[in-house]
C-alpha cells in the first residue's frame, strides 16, 4: 500500500516562518557590519589614492602643492567647481580639469562609497594646505610646500566633507568651534589621510560631535555654524582635528 505523503500543518509552517526570521534577524546586522565595513575599506583607500596623487603634484611643481580652493579662479585647484546648479556632467567636468585627475584619473576615487546620490565629489582639503589663507591666527601656519610640513604623519590633508563646495575645508584656529561639518559615516566616523600617504579612520567620541555630523546640510550652512551648538569646550574630537590641520591649538583648552 503506497503512503501519503505527510504536507505541513500550518502550525509547523509557522514555527519555520519564525525560525527564519529569527535568523535573519541575527545575521542581518552582522552583514550590514560587513558591507559598511567594506566601504570603510574602500573610502580609506581613496583618499590615500588622492593623497599619493596631492604628492606626486607637489614633485612635478617645485614641490608647491595643488591649492585646494575648487572655486580658484587664477590658480589650478585640486579639483574645479562648477557651481551649484552644474549638471552632472560639469561637475564631472570639474574632476577631470582639476590638478590631481593627471594623477588619479578615476572620477570614483573623489566620492565616498556612502555618499549623498547625485554627489560626485564629497572629500575635501583643508584651508591650511594652500586654501583659504585668513582664518585668523595662520599666516604662520599655513603650508604652500610640501618641505614646511614638520611632522607629515600628523597632518591632515584629505577629509570627507560631504559635498563639494567651492571653498577649502575651514576649521578655527584660535576658537573651539566647528565651522564646516564633517561626516559621520562607517559606524559615526569619518576617513582622514595624512601628508605621509597613510589614511586613518577616526571614531567621534563627543555626542556633540555626531549633533554637528548629522545635521541637514542646509541648516548647518544658513544658521547651525552660527549658533552656540557650534562651539563645544572641551571637544576631544574638535581638538584633534584642529591639531592635525593648524598642528596645534591656538587657544587653552
Amino acid at each position: 500500500m503506497r503512503h501519503r505523503e505527510r504536507a505541513f500543518t500550518l502550525i509547523e509552517l509557522l514555527v519555520v516562518i519564525a525560525v527564519i526570521a529569527i535568523l535573519m534577524a541575527i545575521l542581518m546586522p552582522a552583514l550590514n557590519r560587513a558591507r559598511e565595513q567594506g566601504k570603510r575599506i574602500s573610502c580609506l583607500s581613496n583618499v590615500k589614492q588622492l593623497t599619493m596623487g596631492w604628492i606626486l603634484y607637489a614633485d612635478d611643481n617645485d614641490d608647491r602643492v595643488v591649492n585646494a580652493h575648487p572655486g580658484h579662479s587664477t590658480e589650478l585647484p585640486w579639483v574645479r567647481f562648477p557651481g551649484n546648479n552644474a549638471t552632472e556632467e560639469e561637475h564631472r567636468e570639474g574632476i577631470r580639469t582639476g590638478g590631481l585627475f593627471r594623477y588619479c584619473p578615476d572620477e570614483q576615487l573623489f566620492k565616498c562609497p556612502t555618499g549623498v546620490r547625485g554627489e560626485l565629489v564629497t572629500y575635501a582639503i583643508p584651508d591650511s594646505m594652500n586654501g583659504y589663507p585668513g582664518i585668523p591666527g595662520t599666516a604662520e601656519l599655513m603650508v604652500y610646500r610640501r618641505a614646511q610640513i614638520k611632522r607629515p604623519s600628523e597632518r591632515i590633508i584629505f577629509l570627507d566633507e560631504g559635498q563639494l563646495s567651492s571653498n577649502s575645508w575651514t576649521l578655527h584656529y584660535q576658537e573651539e568651534r566647528w565651522w564646516d561639518q564633517v561626516t559621520a559615516r562607517h559606524g559615526d566616523g569619518t576617513n582622514f589621510s595624512f601628508a605621509d600617504g597613510h589614511s586613518e579612520y577616526w571614531k567621534w567620541k563627543d555626542p556633540r560631535t555626531l549633533e554637528v555630523a548629522k545635521m541637514d546640510i542646509g541648516v548647518w550652512q544658513s544658521s547651525g555654524r552660527h549658533s552656540a551648538e557650534s562651539t563645544q569646550p572641551g571637544n576631544e574630537d574638535l581638538h584633534r582635528v584642529q591639531r592635525g590641520v593648524w598642528t596645534r591649538l591656538g587657544y587653552e583648552p
